[in-house]
């Protein structure tokens, strides 16, 4: 996840065409799937990427049942919602997860999910995969600032200014820092900006900007989302473009928002898809893959402002609508965003869970 990566995932223009399926092994999953009836997803919001309408247009495609668990659960939620329900078939277990890029490793290596290459699998990017199989990048986004600007008048510009008397009980996550992934690399952008670039220090860096924010009463511990945005609760909210921007429309203008890029500290971050080894519903699972992994699945990710992972794929065979392009960012907000590495993700995310409460002391609900 290095400047290559970057550089693989936002600029090239890859040149591999997306398999196809064939119709009669597609035709067999999908009765199959059909057969079992039901779906069980789990930390998919509605407004989180377009889940609302992939959800609604994968029901209305192959008519199957899809039972929606803890919409706003973390990706640590999500790991152990499928630890907890091993051996249950029922309604709480899990047939699929979206989880932080660094869960991906960690589910496969506890023997958590199974592999399953998607028709479309040569088209993802190898450096956003597991070899195998058992996991894939779906989409990636950076975090910025989301503001409701009729309260905040002057929108800062970068993380030191989160700090400023003016933004007193206004700043919040988006998540619980000890379990949530994008509040996690929300500490982590923070602190990698305080230690000017440095990703050794990022991480204490980070615990040290959010426990003075907290001294200085800037900090709310609530998990911010539109709604506490629009009340003013939580005028601005670390949080993932794509979410800010989808507030942004589904909001109105009521309240205006703004949605910043960090000038420092811009993290980019990865999620990735996985089927529980343990899912109910192998077959579902599999198709619902299928389907988000195809050119109408990942169209429907990019309408939610989220990257997909054939991004690249897609706009090299001039299947992304014009339209659908003029309302995504400028090229030019994503030049320093910053991709870490696995190992990275693994050392930051350890510090980062374990010492949130000894050293900022915020219990973030």
């Amino acid at each position: 996840m290095n400047k290559k990566l970057m550089a693989a995932v936002v600029l090239s223009a890859l040149s591999i065409g997306a398999s196809a399926v064939h119709a009669q092994d597609l035709n067999s999953l999908i009765k199959a799937a059909k057969q079992e009836g039901e779906l069980t997803t789990i930390a998919l919001p509605h407004d989180w990427c377009g889940y609302g309408d992939l959800l609604a247009g994968f029901k209305a495609k192959y008519g199957i049942k899809v039972n929606e668990l803890n919409p706003d659960a973390g990706s640590g939620d999500e790991v152990e919602a499928i630890k907890a329900n091993k051996g249950n078939k029922g309604p709480q277990a899990p047939d699929v997860i979206d989880v932080g890029l660094s869960f991906g490793p960690q589910a496969k290596a506890a023997g958590l999910i199974q592999p399953y290459k998607v028709s479309t699998w040569n088209s993802i990017p190898a450096e956003v995969k597991d070899k195998d199989g058992y996991w894939y990048g779906d989409y990636y986004g950076v975090l910025a600032f989301e503001v409701n600007t009729d309260i905040i008048k002057k929108v800062p510009a970068d993380w030191a200014d989160l700090l400023k008397p003016e933004y007193k009980n206004a700043v919040a996550l988006a998540g619980d820092p000890r379990t949530a992934n994008q509040a996690i690399m929300g500490v982590y952008a923070a602190g990698l900006s305080q230690a000017g670039g440095n990703p050794a220090k990022a991480a204490d860096a980070g615990l040290k900007f959010f426990s003075q924010l907290n001294k200085n009463g800037n900090f709310v511990p609530v998990i911010g989302k539109a709604a506490s945005l629009a009340q003013g609760s939580t005028p601005i909210i670390v949080r993932w473009d794509y979410n800010a921007l989808a507030d942004r429309d589904t909001l109105k203008g009521n309240p205006k928002v703004a949605v910043v890029v960090p000038k420092s500290g811009v993290v980019a971050g990865v999620y990735v898809q996985a089927i529980s080894a343990y899912a109910p519903h192998p077959n579902a699972a599999k198709l619902w893959m299928e389907y988000l992994y195809s050119d109408e699945g990942q169209l429907g990710w990019l309408k939610g402002y989220c990257h997909p992972s054939r991004f690249n794929d897609l706009a090299a065979r001039k299947k992304v609508p014009a339209d659908l392009l003029s309302k995504l960012p400028a090229a030019a907000n994503y030049k320093k965003a910053v991709f870490p590495t696995l190992e990275q993700q693994e050392v930051y995310k350890a510090t980062i869970t374990k010492q949130w409460d000894s050293v900022v002391g915020s219990n973030v609900k």
